[in-house]
């Protein structure tokens, strides 16, 4: 209590100050108005500065969720243009038929959206870790892919997360072709350049041109037909002279990876089935 009243007295001064101030100005802007208009004026500007940094900062923390509205609304993008491409294949095909097939990749395929929670890049076997596993669907041999291209094969799954062999793993192998052709060759790491792989086994009359585009062959059920890798930069010598090698630079960026989409197939367990009993009637 002393030291409460010790207190007042040391600043009473101030304290009076303060008081006197505080009723000159209600006296001031409440009887005049025009200091009254000039005040609202200020406090309406001071309010407008509050009110904008506040907005943003909400708007900053909202971010996240607007990435992942965005990155699903491009997964369907990607998978309308995926059935696009296949129906027009279809088309071609089928352009003397009397009848036209109505079966929709659209209704095949599907992406599962996830973070990356770890990613290597500087190692010859790299793997990249993700927030979701088995509880949400993902199991070994699915396709994963960011809004660039091919980012690797799921490779183990836990409950709620999942390893990854990244593309950035020379025990990785991809069946890929040059966009618009039909021969299909092996792209492979060479543990070199995180930005560039190889494209091997390319047959020796292919056709290509340095910047035309590597995209998946759909020769599994690991990724549809015709999702871009990257472009091509270089033709190289291969061990074997009946093959072209070809140097391709990667679409998808692994040193900022974030979110990544996790490919789905609904005729995967149908595909293995049909070719297991091709294989033991052999």
């Amino acid at each position: 209590m002393r030291n409460l009243i010790e207190f007042f007295l040391r600043y009473s001064s101030w304290m009076l100050f303060v008081a006197y101030m505080a009723a000159g100005c209600f006296m001031l802007f409440h009887s005049n108005p025009w200091q009254h208009h000039v005040m609202l004026t200020s406090a309406n500007a001071v309010s407008a500065v509050v009110y904008k940094g506040a907005s943003n900062l909400t708007a900053y923390f909202h971010l996240r969720d607007i990435n992942e509205d965005l990155q699903r609304r491009n997964s369907a993008l990607e998978l309308e243009v995926i059935n696009l491409k296949q129906q027009l294949e279809r088309t071609r095909e089928l352009v003397y038929a009397d009848t036209m097939t109505t079966d929709s990749a659209l209704q095949r395929y599907s992406f599962i959206l996830a973070r990356v929670i770890n990613n290597t890049t500087h190692r010859t076997h790299n793997y990249i870790t993700i927030d979701k596993g088995s509880a949400d669907g993902i199991r070994p041999e699915m396709g994963v892919m960011d809004q660039n291209g091919v980012v690797g094969i799921v490779n183990v799954t836990g409950p709620h997360s999942a390893r990854v062999i990244s593309l950035l793993n020379n025990h990785l192998r991809l069946s890929c072709k040059v966009k618009g052709h039909d021969h299909v060759g092996s792209l492979v790491w060479d543990g070199t350049d995180p930005e560039e792989a190889i494209l091997e086994e390319l047959p020796r009359h292919a056709v290509f041109e340095i910047g035309d585009t590597i995209v998946t062959s759909g020769f599994s059920t690991v990724f549809p037909e015709g999702v871009p890798i990257g472009t091509i930069v270089k033709g190289l010598r291969d061990h074997d002279e009946n093959f072209f090698a070809l140097r391709v630079r990667l679409f998808t960026d692994f040193t900022t990876l974030g979110t990544v989409r996790i490919i789905s197939d609904s005729m995967t367990d149908e595909i293995r089935e049909v070719e297991r009993d091709i294989i033991d009637k052999k």
